[in-house]
């Protein structure tokens, strides 16, 4: 097994930061674009370009319709490769026509292409070599002895003593640094390792060397090492001959202590006796190596007067510059733009990096492999029957099996768990979280550790110690000069340098840091719970500290602090502060959990905040403390869970909070454990049974509880059929169940017990699940016990004939009021015109958008409307219905037997003809109250139709939908001449359309008439200025039925903004619900606090295009 991985579309990210530039208009129409093969003739637009959409790749819409952007990239990565996932985007793009988007992604791809070109697997990779024109140029494979030996051969004497130079400089370096004793390096890596290194500055294998390799990973899984192994291998002749003639370290760590000086000068740092050949290096820069060791350490703090985008370009390697300067220069290729870069730098910082550099590839360093880490405890431990159950326990704490894949860290848990191991103590408890077992770690270092200090001193050198470790972690500093602990005892340095817990920097004199960077993680979370003396509490700001931190890995998702917070909820169990206080003679404070507790019902009262909380990182912190009645308190206040439990640390988590949890009415969770699959021992795999249990019992002992959302989640028959016993439990409030994209599909026959027994569950969603059959849900459907009143099967590889079997045998009884039947193939619907098959029909609202329908399936849904009794909503988007279609639909609408009421045409492509049919069958329908056309190309000629019926008293139409229909200000005028003549209307979107100031102003003076009923208008995104709010005010002032006003995406400015809050201020307003651009909302807002009117107006700046509140405002 590989030490390392290549980091795969790692430009992907690129794309992914393209889609979450997009509005959220923008983003409903990529997702609209986004078809499937024989859709793309009648997308929306017509600039398309020619593309040969891949097979099988077809992304369900139950999945895509809800999808924000970052999970739209996942769908998309998830559907098509990575070359497609930018082919498709560049379509669709080109569709919008975002000119300047598409320049930018073809830019981007271009350069992918010239990094990534695809190789020949069969053929072997070829040497990149450098042609005396400077281009590159490929020949045969060579062997790597012979063409050392020819490079070596005719060497000169700098470069031959250069090599040794930076040979002896690498292993002193090595000897210098002070490992424990006990602690030996091992590495599974492979016979040929040469070949591995040879890999390393080819990790894409394309056979053209690539010119910034990043090697990232957490701290001590050996970035570093795996560079200078590289570097000895040139230095020793063995690799890269060809390729470089000079290799240069350059270590973050020294660089960071040097102000001003020349690239020239830091390239001669090693060697001040002999004459650096500058000129040569400048000569044959294509063949210099640079290896930038240590990013983080010269991450530049903001302010800062060097900004890492800002800089001045270096091209001059005698000017004299801040090093800050010339490293950022290097980076950007400014400098040496043909060198070849291999840069180490600690995960949180790769973003950072990667926004400097130019076409990096990315070399994700694992650490210690399984194997690595099972030879490492063999060499500690000897039984390797006692190592295997050892490290089943770390496994079940997948956060400290993960941390054990630094070579460090496998020593620190060796040397705990050989001292409990004398002393026979239970494994379990110090393994259980990763604090206990640091805490046994440091406790049993010092309980036998002789330190020359006097008791009174000892809290006030953890304190200094402790305060080191965290200004450490603020500064994103890692290593300690002397003046950074010159307040230290010299006895405790030396103790803690004998321990292991302190090292000198192997490569700066007079430099130590913390051994591992757990251990600074460990000690800076200390420093929030030591118990400060008296003198000190009135300007102490570690509260403030704390609660810093703590928003940033709770609520904003920082990874950087996500060691110290849950060491922090660590330290605030009970036995483990006796322990620590004993053995280390310091004194924790009792105020951190009244400051947590006050902590979060701060965030509680926050609604920002709580959107963005990150729940389940908040249950891996309590789980650290252990502490069940803390977590009670904790937890009071929960009342959403939004859970993905992939691992151990996340079930045992989920299932040790949950269960406190007492207020949760929703709760999701994406499961993908499989116990009776899952590797490991009996008692692993019925530890995960158990905890599962625990999660289910909730749906019994949580009295509040409503809703459960399981979509994406892998189940066994057992961990389903456990959940399904509790979901029949009387006890069990469930009224709202979520299944979609289940594995195995086979599980959810089970619920089948659940709908017969459960009658409260009311609501069940089963899209995105491939059904073979649904005669399980038939059955559920007649029993008379089922009280299931809505039913989504979207996406569910469902055909005709299964809709009309559906149909056929609902009761008429049946509790079943609403079925959507979205993304099935449904163009076959001749059953539908038969009325003995629809004959006990009883749903009210059916949805049959997306499934395929066409002009030849009009006549059978015109049968079917005229047929059932008691349907009053049926929706038809997104199916190629066109013109002709609805003329046959029309026909059925005017029928005396139909019932409808709610007609939904979204996106049918229907055009002008459409609207004149429609406007004659409103005339002659009296049920039908509302009608939705929006995403049609109905232009100012077809509102024109439409209004002929708006304008006349007969039409009874309560709400119409326009939006995105491709009309101006003349189809406005239109509108306002009925709306002066019509009583009915109450609710009106023509949002996204070109209306402009000119229409918005016909429409005010339509709303200022007497009899106007409107209470609800859409104007977002219609390219409005400040210059109609006075029109918009005059409306507010007078108009007293409009309540509702959607103006999102609207540039009003702050004057507009401001003209409208003079509006909202009168007394004769009003209005409950204003829409408006984010930097306006806040305006109006504060402009509004001294009214009692802001107590009464909710104000949006965004909304959710799935909740039929939001995107239609009715």
């Amino acid at each position: 097994m590989s030490s390392f991985t290549i980091v795969e579309n790692l430009t992907n990210h690129r794309l992914l930061s393209h889609l979450t530039a997009l509005d959220q208009y923008q983003l409903e129409e990529f997702k609209l674009h986004l078809q499937p093969p024989g859709s793309s003739e009648w997308v929306l637009g017509t600039n398309s370009i020619q593309f040969s959409w891949p097979r099988n790749s077809r992304v369900p819409w139950a999945e895509l319709r809800a999808a924000d952007a970052v999970n739209l990239f996942f769908l998309l990565n998830k559907n098509f490769s990575e070359w497609q996932v930018w082919e498709v985007a560049l379509s669709i793009f080109q569709k919008m026509n975002l000119t300047s988007l598409c320049e930018e992604v073809r830019e981007e791809m271009k350069g992918h292409v010239q990094t990534q070109e695809p190789q020949d697997p069969n053929t072997e990779e070829p040497e990149v070599l450098e042609g005396e024109t400077g281009h590159v140029q490929t020949q045969e494979p060579r062997d790597p002895d012979k063409e050392a030996a020819e490079v070596l051969e005719g060497e000169t004497e700098y470069r031959r003593e250069f090599r040794e130079r930076l040979k002896n400089n690498i292993l002193a370096t090595w000897d210098n640094i002070s490992w424990p004793e006990d602690h030996m390096y091992v590495c599974s890596t492979s016979e040929n390792e040469r070949e591995e290194m040879q890999r390393l500055l080819d990790p894409n294998r394309t056979g053209a060397q690539a010119q910034t390799i990043v090697l990232e990973g957490r701290p001590g899984v050996g970035k570093t090492t795996k560079a200078m192994k590289a570097m000895l291998y040139w230095a020793d002749g063995i690799l890269f001959q060809r390729r470089f003639s000079y290799v240069f370290y350059l270590s973050c760590l020294k660089m960071k202590y040097v102000e001003e000086i020349t690239f020239a000068d830091l390239l001669s740092w090693d060697q001040p006796n002999s004459q650096t050949p500058i000129e040569e290096f400048m000569s044959q820069s294509e063949k210099l190596l640079f290896v930038v060791d240590g990013f983080e350490e010269m991450t530049i703090p903001e302010p800062s007067p060097y900004p890492l985008g800002d800089s001045l370009p270096c091209t001059d390697w005698y000017q004299k510059l801040p090093v800050i300067q010339i490293l950022l220069s290097l980076l950007k290729k400014e400098l040496v733009p043909l060198a070849t870069l291999l840069i180490t730098t600690r995960m949180p910082h790769t973003k950072a990096l990667e926004k400097l550099l130019v076409n990096p590839c990315f070399v994700h360093i694992t650490g210690f492999t399984e194997e690595d880490q099972e030879e490492y405890f063999v060499s500690h431990f000897g039984d390797q029957r006692k190592v295997k159950t050892i490290l089943e326990q770390i496994r079940q704490n997948e956060i400290l099996f993960n941390f054990c894949s630094a070579p460090m860290v496998c020593w620190t848990v060796c040397s705990s768990l050989k001292q409990i191991k004398e002393r026979d103590y239970d494994l379990q408890p110090i393994t259980e979280t990763t604090t206990s077992l640091y805490a046994y770690f440091f406790s049993n270092l010092f309980s036998t550790a002789e330190v020359d200090l006097e008791d009174q001193s000892w809290p006030e050198q953890w304190n200094i110690l402790c305060t080191m470790a965290v200004e450490g972690m603020w500064s994103m500093n890692f290593n300690f000069r002397e003046e950074d602990n010159q307040l230290m005892e010299v006895p405790l340095i030396e103790s803690l340098l004998h321990l292991n817990i302190l090292q000198l920097v192997s490569d700066y004199e007079d430099c130590i840091t913390f051994t591992h960077s757990s251990f600074q993680e460990f000690f800076a979370a200390m420093f929030y719970v030591l118990e400060e003396s008296q003198e000190f509490l009135h300007w102490s700001k570690k509260h403030e500290e704390m609660k810093i931190i703590l928003r940033s890995v709770l609520v904003n998702k920082e990874p950087y602090w996500t060691p110290v917070v849950l060491f922090l909820f660590g330290l605030l169990k009970k036995d483990l502060v006796r322990k620590l206080e004993d053995t280390l003679h310091c004194k924790m404070s009792s105020r951190v959990m009244e400051e947590l507790l006050e902590w979060k019902e701060e965030l509680d009262k926050s609604d920002t905040a709580s959107v963005q909380f990150d729940i389940l990182q908040y249950f891996r912190c309590l789980h650290e403390t252990q502490e069940e009645d803390f977590i009670k308190k904790m937890l009071g206040h929960i009342f959403e869970a939004d859970l993905d439990i992939f691992g151990n640390i996340e079930l045992r988590a989920s299932s040790f909070c949950l269960k406190h949890c007492k207020s949760l009415s929703k709760l999701r969770l994406s499961v993908r454990i499989i116990p009776e699959r899952a590797t490991g021992f009996l008692d692993q795999r019925y530890s995960r049974m158990r905890q599962w249990g625990d999660i289910c019992t909730v749906f019994t002992t949580h009295r509040n509880l409503r809703e459960l959302d399981l979509s994406n989640s892998e189940l066994s028959d057992s961990s389903m059929g456990m959940l399904c016993c509790v979901l029949r439990n009387p006890q069990c409030q469930l009224e709202k169940l979520t299944c979609r994209s289940i594995t195995p599909v086979s599980v959810l026959a089970k619920l089948d017990q659940v709908l017969y027994w459960n009658k409260k569950l009311s609501y069940l969603n089963l899209s995105s699940n491939k059904l073979e059959e649904v005669s399980w849900i038939l059955r559920a459907l007649r029993h008379p016990a089922c009280n299931l009143k809505y039913l989504w099967l979207e996406s569910c590889g469902l055909v005709s004939v299964v809709c009309w079997d559906l149909f056929r045998k609902l009761r008429a009884k049946s509790s079943l009021k609403f079925l959507s039947l979205g993304d099935n193939d449904f163009s076959d619907m001749k059953g539908l015109s038969q009325p003995s098959r629809i004959r006990n029909f009883p749903l009210k609202d059916l949805s049959l958008e997306r499934c395929n329908l066409s002009v030849a399936t009009c006549p059978h849904l015109a049968s079917f409307l005229i047929n059932v009794q008691k349907m009053t909503r049926l929706c038809l988007g997104f199916n190629q219905l066109q013109d002709n279609g609805v003329e046959v639909l029309c026909g059925a609408l005017t029928h005396s037997r139909c019932t409808l009421e709610r007609l939904e045409l979204w996106f049918c492509q229907l055009g002008a003809l459409s609207c004149r049919h429609l406007s004659a069958a409103l005339l002659k329908n009296n049920s039908l109250k509302h009608l939705n056309l929006s995403k049609n190309n109905l232009r100012d000629e077809g509102v024109k139709f439409l209004c002929e019926a708006l304008s006349r008293p007969e039409c009874n139409l309560k709400s119409l939908d326009l939006s995105g229909c491709s009309f101006t200000a003349k189809g406005c005028q239109e509108l306002a001449d009925a709306l002066k003549h019509n009583h009915n209307l109450k609710i009106l979107d023509i949002g996204r359309n070109d209306l402009q100031d000119d229409g918005v102003k016909l429409l005010c003076e339509a709303l200022k008439a007497s009899n106007c009923a409107l209470n609800t208008l859409g104007l977002e995104k219609c390219n409005l200025t400040a210059a109609c709010c006075q029109h918009l005010s005059s409306v507010l002032s007078s108009c007293n039925s409009l309540v509702n006003l959607n103006l999102i995406g609207n540039d009003l400015e702050t004057d507009g903004a401001k003209m409208l809050c003079e509006a909202l201020r009168n007394s004769m307003c009003n209005l409950q619900k204003l829409g408006l651009q984010d930097d306006l909302h806040n305006i109006v807002r504060e402009e509004l606090l001294t009214s009692r009117k802001e107590l009464f107006l909710k104000l949006k700046c965004t909304w959710d295009f799935n909740n039929p509140e939001d995107r239609w405002w009715w």
